[in-house]
């Protein structure tokens, strides 16, 4: 346990936990959308079971740091690409955040007709299973990097804890200020849409530097906070809500009245 009076360590230690928060952002984004779904009374039950099962996700990964590392191992050629078991979890979830954001996009803007004849809403089980498919692949992401900065595992699994802690905490913040302000959730979906296609290229190859994409959100969320704040007190516009939401909405609008 000499590594915890080493100074370098706590630095790493702070240095990864703030990058894990980092990596986690999409994360949080992608779990709050995905609760916001369901009934008020069942979302921050599923935020916090999404949120858990990344961290076991994480800390499982890096109890097992050698099959990890071998998932960067060529499992087969196509044409002059060697192809691993990251590259194939990166392109399936890529591709995967890309088509859910598409299909939560058109949802939110055009609406569905179908949909709202559709009986009853979206199950609490369906919302978890989407959740942890993507922990899969935000947790992959995540362990790398911190296999790629630290020795000690006992570091790397208080950092996630620490970061996941962090989270759990700011989780219903950031939904609540997401489902206020409809245009926040629309450049929340837009996000979504290009961390899958940075996934989809990273899993062809095709790396793009994170700090340009991460640029480029906080350069989206600095224009919209000021166009929040030009709006003021103005009407913000309706996003289509799934028909059971919609219903229950409109039944304590009645109440209300």
């Amino acid at each position: 346990m000499e590594w915890l009076a080493d100074p370098e360590v706590w630095v790493a230690f702070v240095t990864l936990t703030v990058l894990e928060l980092v990596l986690g952002v999409d994360n949080v984004i992608f779990i709050s959308i995905l609760a916001g779904k369901l009934p008020p009374e069942q979302q921050s039950k599923a935020r916090n079971i999404g949120l858990l099962g990344a961290m076991l996700m994480r800390i499982g990964l890096l109890f097992s740091l050698a099959w990890v590392i071998g998932l960067t191992a060529p499992l087969f050629r196509v044409f002059s690409y060697e192809v691993s078991g990251r590259d194939l979890i990166l392109l399936i979830g890529g591709l995967f955040l890309i088509a859910k954001s598409t299909h939560e996009l058109h949802q939110k803007l055009e609406g569905s007709e179908h949909g709202r004849k559709a009986a009853g809403g979206v199950s609490f089980t369906s919302v978890i299973v989407q959740i942890m498919l993507l922990d899969i692949v935000f947790s992959l992401d995540s362990v790398i990097t911190a296999i790629g900065m630290v020795k000690e595992i006992e570091v790397m699994i208080a950092a996630v804890v620490v970061a996941v802690f962090f989270m759990m905490v700011f989780a219903k913040s950031v939904s609540e200020f997401v489902e206020r302000h409809p245009t926040v959730k629309v450049l929340a979906l837009s996000f979504l849409l290009l961390i899958g296609t940075a996934l989809v290229a990273d899993g062809a190859h095709h790396h793009i530097p994170k700090g340009y994409i991460y640029f480029a959100m906080a350069f989206s969320v600095f224009v919209e906070m000021i166009n929040l704040r030009l709006r003021g007190v103005s009407a913000p516009v309706h996003l289509h809500d799934p028909p059971y939401i919609a219903e229950t909405k409109a039944a304590k609008a009645g109440g209300g009245r």
